[in-house]
């Protein structure tokens, strides 16, 4: 693999106000790269939050935001023209798993129409050297064998999102195939930390403590879920960037140590009070429901991110104590006055 110079040129990151965009955006600007943003801002989660993300990325001056549906081809075909990006990493998607069940449609525009755009405005650049994409752990699906290694079978979707995600990978492949640019498919294992998204276990966790509500454990605790920092996340997308493969590649990115999903609580909750999140002497017991499994979860995601370790040197490696400790701290500065 030849390594690029990201400071050669236009990035184009869609998805820049989520929680993974945005953050990738901030490493590119603190490194002095060209960035255009592009997000749709949907209401999917309160908005407010990818406001707060896009106001710290509207700081540097090497940052252009554009408001863009990926999914509305003749605005994306302007952003290609005029801006000519040589790289361009594709993170804008409807996310969740059990939105996919309620909001079908959603997840058909955003994730395949919108992906296929991307791969059209790609397909007729002049300029482009390496189109990156978010994939997901969930299109392992009901794959039985662990830990997830990049060729294990990824036939058994469990949920439309997983399904949308694989279709992503086959677009990518069948592109790459067809019209040679190089392209990298990168599957995520439950990513969190500050700023993060609010529909996610830990994060809607926390909500509901604070709240005095009770939280919610399905399977009964006896999930394992392969946590991964955004730290950690963003380091192994930055390194991906700068080589494409000769033709297709997919990696996994996940810590490669699942925690059980009581594990991680009792490491949040014990975080909140550090951060004068909750007090001292909070009854999690009483706080604490734990349920059946519900449909379109799976029991364990375990990653083998070998590969990414062979062609990187890179693992992720920041463990939950330090990463529950970093999104505890942000929560009470971010909520504090509120």
């Amino acid at each position: 693999m030849h390594e690029l110079d990201l400071k050669n040129g236009n990035i184009l990151v869609t998805g820049a106000a989520g929680f993974i965009g945005a953050a990738l955006c901030k490493r590119l600007l603190n490194e002095n790269c060209r960035v255009i943003g592009i997000d749709n801002l949907n209401n999917y989660y309160d908005v407010n939050l990818k406001i707060y993300r896009l106001d710290a990325l509207k700081k540097f001056n090497n940052f252009t935001f554009i408001k863009c549906d990926i999914a509305d081809n003749d605005e994306l075909k302007k952003i290609f023209d005029s801006h000519k990006p040589f790289i361009v990493v594709n993170l804008a998607a409807q996310a969740g798993v059990r939105y996919s069940i309620e909001n079908p449609d959603v997840y058909i525009n955003s994730n395949i129409v919108g992906f296929y755009n991307i791969l059209e405005n790609c397909r007729h650049s002049e300029n482009l050297k390496h189109l990156i994409f978010a994939s997901s752990s969930s299109v392992y699906g009901a794959n039985k064998k662990i830990p997830f290694a990049v060729g294990d079978m990824t036939d058994e979707p469990v949920s439309l999102y997983a399904a949308t995600k694989k279709s992503d990978e086959l677009l990518a492949y069948a592109y790459n195939h067809l019209y040679k640019f190089p392209a990298t498919g990168l599957r995520f294992f439950t990513v969190y930390g500050e700023a993060g998204r609010p529909d996610m276990a830990y994060f809607k966790f926390t909500d509901k403590l604070k709240a005095g509500q009770k939280i919610q454990i399905f399977n009964y605790g006896n999930c394992e879920r392969d946590f991964t920092y955004i730290d950690d996340i963003i380091e192994g997308v930055y390194r991906v960037m700068k080589r494409p493969p000769e033709n297709f590649k997919i990696y996994n990115i996940g810590g490669g140590q699942p925690e059980n999903l009581l594990d991680f609580v009792k490491v949040l909750q014990q975080s909140l009070i550090n951060a004068g999140v909750l007090p001292e002497n909070y009854d999690f017991e009483a706080h604490t429901e734990l349920l059946p499994m519900q449909a379109g979860d799976v029991p364990v995601t375990y990653a083998d991110s070998s590969e990414l370790e062979h062609d990187f040197n890179f693992t992720p490696k920041i463990k939950i104590q330090e990463g529950l400790k970093n999104f505890a701290n942000w929560y009470a500065e971010y909520y504090g006055g509120k």
